[in-house]
């Protein structure tokens, strides 16, 4: 378990158990106010693109769970990567640094089992802060009319392992050809 600070709350990260699900289940609910994401998430653990050692919550100093993220298996053309998907965080804890604290965790999780791509779609104006920037620059394609900014990749280790190109390629319960 890895803990970090904001000025109000102190957030402490670990990889999901399977007590976690319906809890995450529930937070993911709240979180989107629609089944879409929560259901994704079951046909994610589901599928053979599941890595549970990435999926990783985030509890503060009570033990309450207050947010998940996601890492799955994608594909930069034959290279592989993690689509990041879905990030919630109960909607009474939004804005507080929780969201920031299990993203990094999960990268952070993803670096240290060898991973080295990250791709995601998602809030241009939330993700930079992690080191994420358009795919597009990188020569990544997507095959889902989506906005450019929100298009976004990252390298794990940006000097040894440059992005590559090519196709994005995602879970098949994402539903992206």
């Amino acid at each position: 378990m890895s803990s970090s600070s904001s000025s109000s709350s102190s957030w402490y990260t670990r990889v999901e158990t399977p007590s976690d699900v319906p809890t995450v289940r529930e937070l993911t609910l709240a979180a989107f106010g629609r089944p879409m994401e929560a259901d994704l998430l079951d046909a994610l653990r589901a599928d053979e693109s599941w890595i549970g050692g990435l999926s990783t919550v985030v509890t503060d100093t009570s033990g309450t769970l207050v947010g998940h993220v996601a890492f799955t298996r994608a594909h930069i053309g034959d290279v592989p990567a993690l689509a990041l998907a879905p990030v919630s965080v109960r909607p009474d804890r939004q804005r507080s640094g929780a969201g920031s604290a299990v993203v990094l965790a999960g990268l952070d999780a993803a670096r240290a089992t060898g991973e080295r791509f990250v791709i995601l779609l998602g809030h241009p104006s939330y993700y930079p802060r992690f080191g994420f920037g358009r795919a597009s620059e990188h020569g990544i394609v997507l095959t889902l009319d989506a906005p450019d900014e929100a298009w976004m990749a990252l390298s794990l280790d940006a000097e040894r392992h440059p992005l590559p190109s090519g196709t994005a390629r995602w879970a098949a319960p994402f539903g992206i050809a």
